[in-house]
């Protein structure tokens, strides 16, 4: 995804045109819609991965049920978040 701009200076342009011809080549290649675009995109985790998280977490929740059915375990102080 490398693109190289180059502009070179001409010899009676002022350096205000030079960087107004530099950004309007910049913006005609597209490279900031680009890193826009996928600046908040996430990447979506594995099938293998998904199900080895789900079957963690109800294995967690079976072993809390059971130990709040044998009176081990309270529900109330597994609150989450800010206090």
């Amino acid at each position: 995804m490398i693109t190289v701009i180059e502009v070179k200076k001409n010899a009676n342009e002022s350096n205000m045109n030079l960087v107004r011809r530099f950004t309007r080549k910049v913006q005609e290649s597209g490279i900031i819609q680009k890193v826009k675009s996928k600046r908040y995109n996430k990447r979506a985790e594995s099938k293998v991965k998904v199900k080895v998280a789900t079957l963690k977490r109800l294995a967690r929740r079976k072993v809390q049920a059971k130990l709040f059915k044998l009176g081990k375990e309270d529900k109330t102080l597994k609150k989450r978040g800010h206090k």
